[in-house]
């Protein structure tokens, strides 16, 4: 017996960001493509799914995550801890560095079903040093990161550097950034930078030294880092994303707070991405904060559920340069998808202070990467 379509997946609620679709529908998948995709996808297939409960989407875009199998200290197996939650697309913020970069792409990159993009880590050492991300000023070499890009061609989408006291300790965060952006420009790559405090370096200044295109991550953490002054978006933020700065979520285990988040979120400030900054110190620790979670969170203090929805789809793959191959379900893109139902009955959602909202949590149901489905 012949078939149209190797899959077909039908869903109560389908949403893709570049289509503008968002009702039942379904996506039909053909060897590692989508095929066809709406609300009337007609047809036999060697496989057919149906969720009516379930809201299918494409696959999910961590903006900021940490794979790895070892080589770096916050390494997290993606294709274990990433690729079941729904995220069929990643980037790594700095997990390698130039002098681990050929073992990251051997071991990682080259060995795993998620796709892995990597914003190379400043410091040569990548996330592999025992103690500081840049123990010394000679590990930010802006030469032999300069070289790496150049080898490593579009499997590294940028430079990632943070320049916080706890990774650079008592080096000079100007000389940090200047170093970063020497190769941001040598290489005509984008930046992902974790800021200093604002009460060591003005937010403003470090903003105005970043380019259209490079991203700012940790948005929404309690500390006083400058986003907001009396509980209102500061003018600098406001400039910076008017140029074409981007902000991310970036929760990790000490990056997200709910007032914080609902001041800015209520003044209608949404990250550009959402992203986990999770570890594998994370994963089994509080708050759990995998992507759909992270999600749930946003939704559950009044951010559109179609915002969500792009920002963690449709919006990141444009960021990282695929748009059209991934963050989409219109026919012609890699088949990475995922479906995901609400949960009434999870456990309360938590922020990294312990404040917890109310409201169900969203739960992965399927995950198919490449037109494969994820056992």
């Amino acid at each position: 017996m012949s078939f149209d379509y190797d899959l077909l997946i039908s869903a109560g609620r389908q949403h893709c960001a570049n289509s503008g679709f968002d009702g039942p529908g379904a996506v039909a998948v053909a060897g590692d493509r989508i095929v066809a995709s709406g609300p009337a996808v007609s047809g036999t297939a060697r496989r057919q799914l149906e969720y009516d409960d379930g809201i299918l989407l494409p696959g999910l875009v961590d903006f900021h995550a940490h794979p790895g199998r070892g080589g770096s200290r916050y390494g997290t197996d993606p294709d274990l801890y990433f690729l079941p939650r729904g995220v069929t697309t990643c980037l790594s913020q700095g997990d390698a560095g130039a002098d681990n970069w050929d073992d990251y792409r051997r071991e990682l990159i080259d060995a795993s079903r998620t796709r892995v993009r990597l914003a190379l880590n400043l410091s040569r050492h990548g996330e592999s040093h025992p103690t500081r991300n840049i123990p010394t000023l000679d590990a930010a070499d802006v030469n032999a990161c300069i070289r790496t890009i150049e080898e490593g061609g579009d499997l590294i989408w940028g430079i990632a550097f943070n320049a916080a006291a706890v990774t650079i300790g008592d080096i000079d965060p100007r000389v940090i950034m200047e170093r970063g952006l020497a190769v941001a420009e040598a290489t005509d790559r984008p930046i992902l930078y974790g800021s200093r405090k604002n009460s060591d370096w003005p937010l403003a200044e470090q903003l105005a030294l970043l380019r259209p295109g490079d991203a700012m991550t940790y948005l929404y953490n309690r500390e006083e880092d400058g986003l907001m002054s009396d509980g209102r978006v500061e003018d600098a933020v406001l400039e910076a994303r008017d140029r074409g700065i981007l902000f991310d979520l970036g929760h990790g285990m000490a990056s997200f707070s709910f007032p914080r988040a609902e001041e800015a979120i209520a003044q209608g400030f949404f990250p550009d991405t959402v992203s986990t900054d999770r570890y594998i110190r994370h994963v089994e620790e509080d708050p759990s904060h995998d992507m759909p979670r992270v999600m749930s969170k946003l939704i559950a203090i009044g951010m559109p559920e179609i915002d969500v929805f792009t920002r963690a789809t449709a919006a990141p793959a444009r960021h990282l340069g695929l748009a059209g191959e991934v963050g989409t379900l219109e026919p012609g893109a890699c088949a990475d998808i995922t479906v995901l139902q609400w949960n009434h009955v999870a456990e309360p959602l938590t922020d990294c202070h312990g404040e917890q909202r109310s409201g169900p949590c969203l739960e992965p149901l399927l995950t198919v990467r490449g037109g494969l489905p994820v056992d």
